[in-house]
């Protein structure tokens, strides 16, 4: 069952699936969660987790998979996609769809005090440390560096927040 916190603030224009498999969605206290938020239950056991102050804004996706870990004070702009699971494609002999999902690279997990640009794609294994940012149209696949600034795709770290 889920576990949404009294002060949190969901649109009821978000839609959050249900998970087959006993995945949670873990709403913490005063986040908010934007009109057009899709939280769709797929592709591997993981929760997602959501902590306090956290901003998802509207048009986002969030695939839990392997499971997503949002920090406190998280500012996610319009349009991100978090997908914290792929699917295997290796054997030509075989569907990709009956292939199913490669195994975990670690879920996803954003720390702290973190602002993710317009139409961001985070993807599985990726580690976006503490007050980093990440600008609009970058994919993230990897790890970034504390209070780290990111442009471009692939991201380029192009400085520090003082």
């Amino acid at each position: 069952m889920n576990e949404i916190a009294i002060t949190a603030k969901i649109s009821p224009f978000c839609d959050i699936e249900t998970s087959s498999r006993g995945s949670k969605l873990i709403v913490s206290e005063n986040v908010t969660i934007d009109s057009f938020v899709k939280i769709k239950f797929v592709g591997g056991l993981g929760n997602i987790e959501i902590g306090d102050r956290s901003f998802i804004n509207s048009g986002c996706v969030l695939y839990s998979g392997n499971g997503i870990k949002i920090g406190k004070d998280v500012l996610i702009a319009a349009n991100c996609v978090f997908a914290a699971v792929n699917h295997e494609f290796s054997c030509k002999s075989q569907t990709i769809i009956s292939q199913r999902f490669k195994p975990s690279k670690g879920g996803i997990t954003i720390e702290d005090d973190v602002w993710i640009g317009a139409g961001v794609i985070i993807l599985d294994g990726a580690i976006v440390k503490k007050g980093s940012v990440i600008g609009a149209g970058c994919i993230v696949n990897t790890k970034t560096e504390e209070f780290g600034v990111y442009v471009g795709n692939p991201p380029v770290l192009k400085g520090y927040r003082k």
